[in-house]
């Protein structure tokens, strides 16, 4: 089993998020080389400061809120800077909706064109969400 991970989040649902935090944070803090590219409807949600609550697909995300699940934004900060996972954000979507790195959560590391991420992914599970 490869060592390295990649995670593709690019979904604006509450159950993908919380997956993918999970597994990014599980991840770098068992040792794994953990990379996150956030694109599309998924990077609203790290943008600084946002409080917007992510829609729940279905009865496990509104569960997880009811029950105090830890919030997959903390999900990913814990990654980050418990497990040294590297987050990126998509460079296409942040110029499309006009997003500039000030712009975004302090433990968001330089933005990837898409390109690049899949030339680093190389040899690497793959996960999307």
């Amino acid at each position: 089993m490869s060592e390295r991970m990649c995670i593709v989040l690019v979904s604006g649902q509450r159950e993908q998020l919380q997956m993918a935090g999970m597994m990014a944070s599980v991840g770098a803090v068992s040792g794994m080389d953990v990379t996150v590219f956030v694109s599309m409807n998924a990077l609203r949600y790290f943008v600084k400061g946002s409080t917007e609550a992510a829609p729940a697909e279905g009865e496990m995300g509104r569960l997880m809120e009811q029950k105090k699940a830890p919030a997959f934004r903390t999900l990913f900060e814990q990654a980050a800077t418990l497990g040294d996972a590297k987050i990126h954000p998509c460079t296409m979507a942040m110029d499309i909706m006009g997003i500039e790195k000030e712009g975004l959560e302090s433990y968001m590391g330089e933005s990837l064109g898409l390109t690049k991420f899949l030339s680093d992914a190389q040899g690497a599970q793959v996960w999307s969400f």
